[in-house]
């Protein structure tokens, strides 16, 4: 019986159950509906990216990769009024910092000449019409769910008049907002995108990419389904939020009888104690609540960036969450979770004291240094090891003594002994007031047999505390970032409110710590862990003379995921 379990196969994990979305690509493939995957990545270049963009590239370029496709980025760029190259830029940058490269690099604005086309063709079928109503005339028009809407009383152009008039409108002979073009479909459709949704708006701007050749500027619905019909995405994913313009994308490959591409929507992401809308995060930046777009505060990828999460992290964080078709609010405390995951394998560890107290070692050799050989990372002892300098001077943290100490209290009290982190036990004998009662200064002595690895007989103390040399310590600006608003669930915003008047006003500490000379010399180029506090990660303010560090995030938490 021994023998036959000895022998057994060890047990095999159970694989990852599909998500929808991959049940259906490999249902297409299987049936040779496609040959192969292409999906596609569609910013508008009006924002910086965010945590919900994460998610949708990683599902995008992740499926295209894991089914041996390709995805292209595709830049939704037809309201030159919001649109930047710097924004254009940025998204590049996210995409290959996650981890990701695209087959091609396109833009809406490629197929302006095309779709005009196409828009002209539906003038021509008597399926589309120049309507000179104003936008507030045609939003009282369209009516309710319950409420068929009136049709426009230029509904029934010619399609003579109507080619003119878009035309002229292409000319550039009427301002903004005098005419539009719309399509002719059904002013009593029980789906409201129907009622003769717009195809084309006239905006005098210029474009970054087409400059002022146009005046006329597609709509999203006019836009987006032709684009992937164009580049042949055979998967079109899409937030849930669309799913009311599927019908229409459809109808618009219908009439135009192009490549049948295909929408399917999952849910967005939606975090605690963040908002994910770039108008609002504009205003946030636009009116100095933050210091940027890449404030490490921020939910954008260049925030988060600059905060120290990691693109494994973030990685990790959206397979972990996984792909639904129903709204939820995800604990940003998963997020951190996997920060902590993947820098605990990977940063290098310094110590670093926050608020300090002195502590005068009075039986050390005075102006003697001694030097310790500490690991980078004590998950890897064999590895790389840094200098840690060692005197009759140090810095411990405020937090690590008490003079009233309860019971269960292992760190150092009168009397008391606590190791040295990597170094000598010590105790200690007096305690230092100022004229108010304050401890400025601890006198301790060390006991030289208790050095890790010398010749005296092994003893342990309940406490470990970490500390830096007085003299070689090098000072620090800490800023220590927390989340920027109170409310978990910021789509609860009450009515009589403003989502401004939950942000957290202590979700930015600036203060000061000292750090083993050690931190300053790291080239891992990852954030570090500081010993017994939490990750942090040098910002890009910092100087020679005043380095920066941000915190990332806190090394424990009492979370763990489902």
């Amino acid at each position: 019986m021994e023998d036959s379990l000895k022998n057994a196969a060890p047990a095999q994990e159970e694989p990852r159950k599909l998500n929808f979305l991959e049940e259906i690509i490999e249902k297409d493939l299987a049936e040779g509906k496609v040959d192969s995957i292409m999906t596609r990545f569609p910013p508008e270049p009006n924002g910086y990216l965010h945590l919900g963009h994460a998610k949708s590239i990683c599902l995008n370029f992740g499926l295209a990769q894991k089914y041996g496709g390709k995805t292209n980025l595709r830049y939704d760029d037809t309201n030159p009024v919001k649109e930047d190259v710097e924004y254009v830029d940025s998204i590049k940058e996210d995409i290959k910092w996650l981890g990701f490269q695209w087959d091609k690099e396109l833009y809406a604005s490629d197929y302006f000449d095309q779709l005009y086309e196409w828009a002209e063709q539906l003038i021509k079928e008597g399926l589309a019409y120049v309507d000179d109503q104003t936008q507030e005339e045609i939003r009282q028009g369209r009516g309710t769910v319950d409420r068929p809407g009136t049709p426009s009383p230029w509904r029934d152009r010619s399609v003579e008049e109507n080619l003119t008039l878009f035309r002229e409108m292409k000319a550039g002979k009427y301002a903004d907002g005098e005419k539009v073009l719309r399509a002719k479909i059904d002013m009593a459709h029980p789906n409201m995108m129907f009622r003769d949704p717009l195809l084309y708006r006239i905006k005098h701007a210029s474009h970054h990419r087409t400059g002022d050749k146009w005046c006329i500027y597609p709509m999203y619905d006019f836009t987006h389904g032709q684009c992937d019909s164009i580049e042949h995405i055979t998967h079109s994913i899409c937030t849930l939020e669309f799913d009311v313009h599927r019908p229409l994308y459809d109808w618009f490959i219908k009439v135009l009888g192009i490549y049948p591409s295909h929408q399917y929507e999952f849910a967005r992401l939606n975090l605690t104690y963040t908002l994910m809308s770039k108008r609002k995060l504009l205003e946030l930046v636009q009116k100095g609540l933050v210091s940027g777009w890449d404030d490490p505060r921020m939910p954008t990828l260049c925030g988060v960036r600059r905060r120290g999460y990691t693109p494994e992290a973030l990685r990790m964080f959206c397979d972990k969450i996984g792909v639904s078709k129903r709204d939820q609010l995800m604990d940003i405390q998963l997020l951190e979770w996997c920060v902590r995951q993947d820098l605990n394998a990977r940063s290098n560890r310094y110590m670093v004291v926050q608020d300090p107290l002195k502590v005068t070692i009075t039986n050390w050799e005075k102006g003697k240094v001694e030097w310790f050989d500490c690991p980078l990372n004590p998950a890897d002892p064999e590895g790389a090891s840094r200098k840690v300098p060692f005197t009759g001077e140090l810095y411990i943290e405020k937090a690590d003594f008490m003079e009233d100490a309860p019971k269960k209290f292992f760190r150092l009290k009168p009397g008391g002994e606590v190791r040295l982190k990597y170094t000598y036990i010590i105790k200690c004998d007096e305690v230092i007031k100022d004229e108010e009662g304050n401890v400025i200064e601890l006198k301790c002595s060390y006991d030289p047999s208790t050095r890790p690895g010398g010749e005296g007989a092994w003893r342990s103390v309940k406490g470990t505390i970490h500390w830096v040399s007085v003299e070689h310590a090098k000072s620090i600006e800490l800023r220590l970032y927390d989340r920027l608003f109170t409310l978990a669930d910021m789509s609860q915003v009450p009515e009589d409110k403003d989502y401004k008047d939950f942000l957290n006003p202590d979700s930015l500490i600036v203060t000061e710590g000292f750090a083993e000379p050690a931190l300053l010399e790291d080239g891992s180029g990852i954030p570090v862990q500081f010993e017994r506090i939490g990750y942090y990660v040098c910002d890009k303010d910092s100087t020679p003379e005043k380095p920066v560090f941000n915190k990332t995030t806190s090394l424990k938490d009492s979370y763990k995921p489902e």
